[in-house]
């Protein structure tokens, strides 16, 4: 397999990522990194020698492809119409890429993945489903995720609630050996029980049960897309040259850029595969965000005049033959004309998605390599869950969520404006339902901070961002600014046998992450939606529009990243 990748670079970026190459060789880094060799990266070998399955799970999945085909086909012809995967970052941001991706194959049921606790979210997939006929995924690598617990008390409840329903049977487990999850699937008799490997962290695990079982039930080749992975395989087994190495080749990139001041790994894909940002940003940001450094990943973020970026971003454009191209050809055309450097990976069809899985993943061990940073723990991620435990006990003793300070559109409008400036990324938290209109909100509001303010931004929903972005926000560079945007949550919904509802849950949980952001420091702004938050996320956006008829200068920024008054 011949990976070609297209490279706009100056000679002086060029000379960055050869010199990076030279590195990783004289390392004997992708020699290491197959023979699984912790030092690497640490000397402890704590949460890495357990943590590299992944480079060889391909091998054993293809054992089991006729048993997720026989399965998926038992399904499908069982009568039933949906099916819910239940899960958070690692186990549910794979599966939703093949979703939003693929679809369903003719006859296969309609797949769900609900990773919220926002009970608009959760209602409306409760809404669309009809119980009886709907199967659900369980997907917890630990076994106790809050998040995925409550969401199953909630969807046990309604099943049992419902005439023609077969308990257990309409619910199936994906966990690791030894779980709670695993005992509470045996208990409640599901329909079958998936153990994956151990030794394959969360947001490495699209390529195992985690990916592979949602995969199947909607009908897609399963042996086609380990097929594509095994040819990944093979050429990132390459030691010399490294730039036949698709996988230590863009690892080299990403951290020679962002040890140059590039760190803003910014994605622009084809329509059909544009979910692939989603878990390309859990795996870079997870992974590299700590010690004060990581790769910041900017998916799903409109694109704007050439001249209004810096001189922190990476350009990757994913792009999938025959696919609705022409737009973002000409305007990766002016990014690169502009002088920004620009990767281009050719997708021949959907399939390729499993090669850039395995591709990122090769990349961002690489990475973690050249960065000096432990690439499979996320030492962050449970300063937030903590914080969240705290809050739920404060609200179970004194019935009331601990106060906050919140802000007004325009208030936050001039804390955005006081804080922007060069090689600041603002973070967008909503704890919201998503909707088009939703999507078109924050999606002005992304544009309106790249374009006047010449800003990085990201968006993610609470609670998914927790599990996977939330790692980089607390342990990453100082340079993020944290927007959250705060539903009223209403109407709530109880979780059965809980103390509290899916409202109060996710209120929590926010809390909880603000406390994390203060306590490193970060800047953090909450902004309540009210009773119409598409309003409220429209009037933050005017607010930060430049009032050319006052007199006052404008600014914009030139390719240099150099800011000139108008």
């Amino acid at each position: 397999m011949k990976v070609k990748i297209d490279r706009s670079f100056s000679l002086e970026l060029q000379s960055l990522v050869a010199a990076a190459q030279v590195r990783l060789t004289a390392s004997h880094a992708v020699e290491r990194l197959w023979a699984r060799d912790h030092r690497l990266w640490k000397q402890d070998p704590t949460d890495i020698s357990n943590r590299l399955g992944w480079l060889t799970v391909i091998d054993e999945m293809k054992d089991r492809t006729e048993e997720l085909r026989a399965f998926a086909t038992s399904v499908k012809n069982s009568g039933i119409r949906d099916v819910i995967l239940l899960g958070m970052g690692g186990s549910s941001l794979g599966p939703e890429v093949l979703r939003a991706s693929f679809g369903s194959g003719r006859g296969f049921p309609r797949m769900w993945v609900l990773d919220s606790t926002v009970p608009g979210w959760v209602g409306q997939v409760t809404k669309a489903i009809d119980p009886a006929r709907s199967l659900f995924i369980l997907a917890s690598k630990s076994g106790g995720t809050i998040e995925v617990m409550s969401l199953f008390a909630h969807f046990w409840d309604l099943v049992q609630k419902t005439a023609g329903h077969q308990c257990g049977k309409q619910f199936i487990a994906i966990t690791d050996p030894g779980t709670g999850l695993e005992t509470l699937a045996t208990e409640r008799q599901f329909l079958r029980i998936f153990t994956s490997p151990p030794d394959i962290g969360g947001r490495y695990s699209v390529l195992s049960y985690f990916g592979l079982v949602p995969a199947a039930l909607m009908g897609i080749d399963v042996a086609e897309l380990l097929a594509r992975t095994a040819m990944m395989a093979r050429v990132c087994h390459v030691q010399s040259p490294l730039e036949h190495n698709p996988g230590a080749d863009l690892g080299a990139t990403m951290a020679a850029l962002a040890q140059a001041g590039r760190n803003k790994i910014t994605l622009i894909t084809s329509p059909q595969i544009s979910a692939f940002g989603l878990w390309a940003e859990q795996l870079l940001a997870e992974s590299t965000g700590k010690e004060g450094t990581g790769l910041i990943p900017v998916a799903h973020e409109p694109i704007v005049s050439p001249t209004a970026y810096g001189t922190d971003r990476l350009f990757v454009y994913l792009r999938l033959k025959n696919d609705l191209n022409r737009p973002l050809d000409h305007q990766v055309a002016k990014l690169a004309r502009q002088g920004h450097p620009v990767l281009t990976f050719t997708l021949k069809d959907r399939y390729d998605l499993a090669t850039e899985f395995f591709r990122w993943e090769v990349a961002t061990a690489v990475a973690g390599h050249l960065l000096g940073i432990h690439p499979f723990d996320q030492p962050n991620v449970q300063e937030s869950k903590d914080n969240t435990a705290r809050v739920l006990k404060t609200i179970e003793s004194t019935g009331k969520l601990p106060k906050q300070v919140t802000v007004t559109p325009a208030k936050a409008a001039v804390q955005l404006k006081r804080q922007c400036r060069p090689g600041v990324y603002v973070a967008i938290l909503a704890y919201t339902t998503p909707s088009l209109k939703m999507e078109q909100a924050i999606r002005s509001l992304r544009r309106m901070l790249v374009s006047r303010y010449h800003v990085t931004t990201t968006a993610g929903y609470g609670p998914r961002y927790l599990h996977s972005t939330g790692q980089l926000h607390k342990g990453g560079p100082s340079s993020g600014v944290f927007l959250q945007l705060m539903d009223q949550m209403s109407p709530d919904m109880v979780i059965p046998g809980a103390a509290v509802t899916f409202g109060t849950l996710a209120r929590a949980q926010a809390a909880g992450d603000i406390q994390a952001l203060q306590a490193h420091d970060r800047q953090a702004i909450v902004l309540p939606l009210g009773k119409n938050p598409i309003a409220t996320i429209q009037a933050l956006t005017k607010s930060l529009a430049p009032r050319s008829s006052t007199g006052r200068s404008s600014t914009t920024r030139t390719g240099t990243g150099r800011v000139r008054k108008n």
